[in-house]
């Protein structure tokens, strides 16, 4: 791997990681966590909050990801000894009451609303994985695309517990996505060998994991780079 690209991709993680231990946001828009009360109720436990959403982070294009697939490293799987998912610190507070996950919730869905704790208590969220509708916050998943085992099995595992918290709460890269909790699941930490979404979602889904991937120069099994390959053959010619 490029020495100077490892740097530079770990000296934005340390920028990142430091603003979250100081429980700041990584970088969104000032406009993405406007809120506005829609009630003028006694109890501010009863007043909605309604935050306008931000758009879901578009993966880099094909043509893009293909080349960045091309730059990651090849490498048998680290050993999962010494795992934790403590050791990849999340759902961290990104801004006021609002951790990670309510973020991504409101961000995914539509007519989200939230309570003055942050807590998404109605909204829609249709599920890429699978095509679901779901209408309960509480049958969504916030899954990490490149999952974090699958994050420590290539690399993850030699890193500062701030750069894992950073890349376990990325809200700068495609990284987290609402799902149902069902797909979720049934992918738990496999790589794109071995779990896929539906087929109609692969080109975005493809593109995402080399996206993150790259970004945090993390490697890639032989078995994983051609099931990536495959599944960005199905991205639109332009």
């Amino acid at each position: 791997m490029n020495l100077l690209r490892t740097r530079h991709a770990f000296a934005a993680v340390a920028v990142l990681a430091a603003g979250l231990t100081a429980g700041v946001a990584a970088p969104v828009p000032a406009a993405d966590h406007t809120l506005a009360d829609t009630s003028h109720a006694a109890t501010a436990a009863a007043v909605p909050r309604v935050i306008t959403p931000a758009a879901l982070q578009e993966p880099s294009p094909a043509d893009t990801a293909r080349t960045e697939l091309a730059q990651l490293t090849v490498a048998e799987p680290h050993s999962m000894a010494g795992y934790s998912r403590a050791k990849l610190p999340h759902w961290i507070t990104q801004h006021g009451a609002c951790d990670t996950r309510e973020v991504v919730l409101q961000r995914d869905g539509q007519d989200v609303k939230q309570d003055d704790q942050c807590r998404a208590i109605s909204g829609t969220w249709t599920s890429p994985y699978d095509s679901k509708e779901i209408t309960s916050a509480s049958m969504i998943d916030i899954d990490h695309v490149v999952p974090l085992a699958a994050g420590w099995r290539a690399g993850a595992d030699e890193w500062t517990t701030d750069q894992r918290r950073a890349f376990a709460n990325d809200l700068t890269r495609p990284q987290l996505i609402a799902v149902s909790a069902s797909s979720n699941r049934q992918k738990g930490d496999q790589p794109p060998d071995q779990w896929r979404p539906q087929r109609s979602y692969w080109c975005t889904y493809s593109r995402a994991w080399i996206d993150v991937k790259d970004f945090y120069n993390l490697n890639v099994t032989g078995a994983e780079m051609d099931a990536l390959a495959e599944m960005l053959d199905t991205c639109p010619t332009l």
